[in-house]
């Protein structure tokens, strides 16, 4: 399993960028997924030799910040569908640059955006095909992540995605899973991934309760095993956004990971 290592707020490294890249490469990490805020937009062209100097990779971009502009799939308002459109087109060329996935989740809305789930449905898929048509000719994957109802008012499961997926019908999709949003919407944490099988895109690895791995409930060692059983071969992005400060976070996480066999 490869294993990177989720930035989701740019200022905890930003600081000592370089030092930070470092830290995160001598823990073990292989990649580093980061979060399209403004401030790490405008800081692409640093970052993108400090990684290639320590042999690192962004496997995936995350794409939700742009919600708090506005921006969102569903909501009545087709300026602000538009917008977020052409958002995401926009993001396609860093995707190829770094060769890394789009990940979309927030930008689906949430339920005050558009009460009738199919009417929100319906903006989504046409939405996401526009942006994956242009994906497509770019040669840039895209991922829909399952995010728990208490954070997106839509496609919460991993089944509800993988049917938008399909209503959105261009190859550049593929689902993804994440373990903490799994712990709260599915029956299993298994069956999901398997149901993906070969098309699974992504994941994020993340605590029931969103702490360092190893310290809640979740059962990695039969998600990693689930994740050998399917095959994947993509990256496994820990994510840790409470209870620890990001050193101790990445340390920890990975040696626990490590530590399962």
């Amino acid at each position: 399993m490869r294993y990177s290592y989720m930035v989701i707020d740019f200022p905890t490294i930003a600081d000592d960028l370089a030092a930070n890249l470092d830290y995160i490469k001598a823990c073990g990490y292989e990649g580093v997924e980061l979060n399209l805020t403004p401030d790490c937009l405008v800081r692409l062209d640093e970052i993108e030799p400090l990684l290639a100097e320590r042999g690192l990779v962004v496997p995936s971009f995350l794409t939700g910040a742009a919600y708090q502009e506005g921006l969102c799939l569903s909501v009545a308002d087709a300026g602000r569908r538009a917008g977020a459109v052409e958002r995401l087109c926009s993001y396609l060329p860093i995707a190829r640059r770094f060769n890394a996935i789009l990940v979309v989740g927030l930008l689906q809305g949430l339920a005050k955006d558009e009460p009738d789930v199919r009417v929100a449905n319906e903006r989504i898929a046409a939405g996401l095909r526009q942006v994956g048509l242009v994906a497509q000719e770019q040669g840039v994957k895209l991922v829909v992540e399952p995010i728990n109802h208490l954070q997106v008012g839509f496609n919460n499961s991993v089944g509800e995605v993988r049917e938008l997926i399909a209503a959105i019908g261009v190859s550049a999709f593929k689902p993804m899973v994440d373990t903490i949003h799994m712990n709260i919407e599915e029956t299993s944490l298994i069956q999901p991934i398997h149901d993906c099988g070969s098309a699974l895109g992504h994941v994020h690895l993340c605590e029931s309760s969103g702490g360092i791995l190893g310290s809640g409930r979740i059962d990695f060692k039969a998600v990693l095993a689930a994740l050998d059983a399917v095959d994947y071969g993509g990256f496994a992005s820990v994510k840790v956004y409470r209870k620890a400060g990001f050193r101790e976070a990445a340390q920890e996480s990975l040696e626990y990971l490590q530590g399962l066999g």
